[in-house]
């Protein structure tokens, strides 16, 4: 089986954030090849865009989680904003941008002289109190190369008897999050690739996946029926939030690093994926979150996404073996 050529030739019709992509998990091409291409990020389309929005001091918006001057009122009426360092950091790693880039080295260092969490003043890579944050900080800073282990010290300290995650904890909460589960997940998947884990923090990422996996991705434990009907639309960009098509590629990510075989587990999240294809191949973006971003990724909801395209295509390619 290969990959439809129409719609590889529309993904590749793209800005270098998704090309690079296509050509490391879809095409299997040279690592030379894929490289060169995830290069370009740095100086061209979204990823030369975002940077020309950075900060002198080395933050975006003038904030660290919030853009300065940003309200109560602000929130209310236009949505929780995506637009200060914190997603703007986490959005450069998704887009790829070469941790050894120029652009790449003086942004941790400026990060980390300069930007302080809104919630108790902390150095920016030391992180704060929220589990969704402090997962989605050691994410970022394994990616850039920062030494992010008191983070990864913390969180393991912080894992509920479930086997999952919850920034709810401190308000009381004793049961797992799907949403701070995978942010979590995630960290710890990065700060394994980067610095081999450990024996703690490899056995804390499994209970997590198996939190998930129990709950075949996105149905409760106790009655079996969907937790929530938006972990079955795919959504793009993510920031915080959880979906099966996100849960998926961190399995496909994971299995990869590990070497291990997909959980059957997985199957029926996968059919839906498989389900929601359009018949010209692609796959839609179903719904986007609201707030204040610099730029668009994609066309809207309804309109076909490179972005969950790209994803959706990768996570079958693993499944299947093609």
């Amino acid at each position: 089986m290969t990959a439809p050529v129409p719609v590889i030739e529309w993904l590749l019709a793209s800005d270098p954030a998704i090309r690079w992509q296509v050509m490391r998990d879809l095409l299997d091409a040279p690592q030379a090849v894929w490289k060169a291409e995830r290069a370009r990020v740095e100086t061209q389309g979204w990823g030369a865009r975002l940077l020309s929005h950075q900060d002198e001091d080395g933050r975006w918006a003038g904030g660290t989680f919030l853009p300065s001057g940003f309200t109560a009122r602000d929130w209310e009426e236009q949505g929780q904003p995506w637009t200060a360092t914190f997603f703007s950091l986490s959005q450069l790693r998704e887009f790829g941008l070469d941790p050894q880039s120029e652009s790449a080295r003086r942004t941790v260092a400026l990060v980390g002289a300069n930007c302080r969490w809104d919630e108790g003043g902390q150095p920016y890579w030391e992180g704060e109190v929220e589990e969704c944050v402090n997962g989605r900080t050691v994410a970022d800073g394994a990616y850039f190369c920062v030494d992010v282990s008191p983070i990864v010290e913390r969180l393991l300290g912080e894992r509920q008897a479930d086997g999952g995650w919850n920034c709810e904890r401190c308000n009381g909460s004793i049961r797992s999050s799907y949403h701070t589960t995978i942010n979590v997940l995630e960290g710890l998947l990065e700060y394994e690739r980067a610095t081999g884990g450990t024996p703690q923090t490899r056995e804390a990422r499994r209970a997590g996946e198996e939190y998930l996996l129990e709950r075949h991705l996105f149905r409760r434990l106790s009655t079996g029926e969907p937790a929530d009907a938006r972990f079955l639309a795919f959504l793009h960009p993510n920031r915080w939030r959880y979906d099966v098509l996100r849960a998926l590629d961190y399995f496909r990510y994971a299995s990869i690093l590990t070497g291990t075989d997909p959980d059957p587990r997985l199957g029926e999240a996968i059919e839906h994926v498989r389900s929601r294809r359009a018949p010209d191949g692609a796959w839609p973006l179903d719904w986007t979150a609201k707030g204040r971003t610099w730029f668009d990724l994609d066309d809207g909801p309804g309109q076909p996404s490179r972005w969950v395209t790209l994803r959706a295509m990768r996570v079958l390619k693993w499944w299947d073996g093609w």
